[in-house]
């Protein structure tokens, strides 16, 4: 009886797997699960299959050359020529010495005539008294110390001041300074420019050539000269 019950119970349990496995409990175990498609990533040029990476390179040749032609790097340049003035100049033996210089250096110097500012020198110069007997005075003070160039005369801002001199070169308006000093007076300084006729040289530059100094046009050791180096005026190239 022990060996029938068995079989009897057996068979019953291997019914119920049966029936579950047929009603899909067994199927949805090993149904396949969804899997949700790759999402984009990005690649770098070199990782693009073959035929991607030849697209992206007959475009990178034609962007890129495209680019460069339409924004050269300026130190490249061969055919392009910068104009630059240097002045101004207060006559024409300063404008011709500076010429010289420059066309010894290699250059091919032009000259350049203007109507403008230019400077004519360091002023020294002593406020006026207020009274004019004192101002007398003073000036006979200073001519018979030796400065006889002494005289009254508009100053900066048009007010009226004893000139001592205008100097172009600084050892002697120093000299000048130090001379009024030893009489007890406090002289002011000042640059003092002209108007009329200037004088300006425009060079050509080279892409290889680098900017003047204006130190180098110097005239004579010890002479000022307020000169400025600059782009050349419209129409003052010369022609190609």
């Amino acid at each position: 009886m022990t060996v029938l019950k068995s079989i009897v119970v057996c068979l019953a349990l291997a019914n119920a797997v049966y029936f579950l496995w047929a009603h899909g409990i067994a199927a949805s175990k090993e149904a396949p699960i969804a899997v949700a498609p790759p999402a984009t990533t990005l690649k770098l040029v070199g990782e693009a299959p073959s035929d991607s990476r030849e697209a992206v390179g007959s475009l990178n040749g034609t962007g890129i050359a495209a680019a460069g032609n339409a924004a050269p790097n300026p130190g490249l340049l061969t055919n392009v020529k910068r104009c630059i003035t240097v002045g101004p100049f207060r006559d024409v033996a300063e404008a011709s010495h500076a010429a010289s210089l420059l066309r010894g250096g290699g250059y091919d110097p032009r000259q350049r005539v203007v109507d403008g500012d230019v400077w004519a020198g360091v002023w020294v110069y002593l406020p006026i008294p207020a009274s004019p007997a004192v101002s007398e005075q003073l000036l006979t003070k200073l001519k018979a110390s030796g400065i006889d160039d002494a005289l009254e005369m508009p100053g900066p801002a048009d007010v009226s001041v004893i000139s001592l001199g205008l100097f172009s070169e600084q050892k002697r308006a120093q000299a000048r300074v130090a001379q009024a000093q030893a009489l007890g007076l406090n002289p002011g300084i000042a640059d003092r420019k002209r108007t009329g006729n200037v004088y300006w040289i425009d060079i050509d530059l080279k892409p290889t050539d680098g900017l003047l100094n204006p130190a180098d046009l110097q005239g004579e050791s010890g002479h000022i000269s307020r000169l400025e180096v600059k782009a050349c005026p419209a129409g003052a190239a010369a022609a190609p």
